[in-house]
């Protein structure tokens, strides 16, 4: 198929490189030129000085860009460009807002438009290994859905417009109690004389486990905090759940408290930390 991918970040530059391995056509585009024309030399296709540059003629354009105002760009500029009935797939965490628009902008030009926001990270992304959760029309889903397909491992539709990323924010809320749960967690052994080695040896086989124990609890008691999604990029999500929750009256306590712990270790210096930092506040590096 014939696509055309924007935003070569951490996430999409393997995203689209998954897809030039199946042996799609692709052009890629990105705001900063330099990563297009690495991405163009790693695996071929061709690069875009524009989105709507990368995008001409293409069935389906994939987007894993900044924000709403980003994803805004870029469809509006490509949309006039794309191949007749093509559908624009937007891995972008936006707010439900920005995905009901867009599928509205889309529908009026005769294309169509999946919200569909990922979950698994930078490695997840790199294994081809990723979680994706999807709003949109059935029949452009079932488009989608195989291309889509290259680089997760589980990819669902969850209802119209809007829904894939209603459940990302569900994500974001269960994760960022887990990993406050983790931080406190590991604060209280320390402080009770128990071995954080042992305590996760005792206690990741039973009722606590979790991917976020098997995998960041080690880093944590380490103080190592270079593993992906950052800080920064958590409170944009978790700024769009509360957004969200005080449109529709879910009460999130919990996750509003975390925002704020979050908000301290950007204070601390730990914007680009990744999100199991949340045991910095609580423990500051030496």
């Amino acid at each position: 198929m014939k696509l055309a991918f924007a935003g070569l970040g951490v996430m999409g530059f393997p995203m689209a490189g998954h897809l030039a391995k199946a042996g799609h056509e692709l052009a890629v585009f990105n705001r900063s030129p330099e990563k297009a024309a690495r991405w163009v030399e790693r695996h071929g296709g061709r690069g875009g000085a524009t989105a709507a540059g990368a995008a001409q003629d293409a069935a389906m354009l994939i987007l894993c860009v900044g924000n709403d105002d980003d994803v805004r760009a870029v469809v509006t500029q490509a949309l006039p460009v794309l191949a007749p009935n093509a559908v624009i797939v937007d891995h972008t965490t936006t707010s439900a807002r920005l995905a009901r628009e867009m599928a509205q902008l889309c529908a009026e030009a005769g294309a169509s438009f999946i919200d569909a926001p990922v979950s698994g990270g930078q490695a997840g992304a790199e294994a081809g290994q990723l979680t994706i959760m999807c709003g949109g029309d059935p029949d452009a889903f079932a488009r989608s859905e195989p291309v889509i397909g290259v680089y997760a491992k589980a990819v669902k539709r969850m209802g119209p417009a809007g829904a894939g990323q209603l459940t990302k924010m569900v994500n974001q809320i269960c994760i960022a109690g887990v990993v406050q749960g983790l931080a406190e967690g590991l604060h209280f052994a320390r402080r009770a004389g128990l071995d954080p080695a042992d305590v996760l040896a005792a206690i990741s086989k039973g009722a606590a486990q979790s991917w976020q124990m098997d995998n960041r609890w080690p880093t944590m008691a380490e103080g190592q905090f270079d593993f992906g999604f950052a800080v920064d990029w958590m409170r944009k999500d978790l700024g769009l759940v509360l957004d969200e929750a005080q449109a529709n009256g879910a009460q999130l306590d919990i996750t509003r408290l975390v925002d704020g712990y979050y908000a301290e270790v950007q204070a601390m210096g730990g914007a680009r930390w990744d999100t199991s930092s949340l045991v910095a506040r609580l423990e500051p590096p030496k």
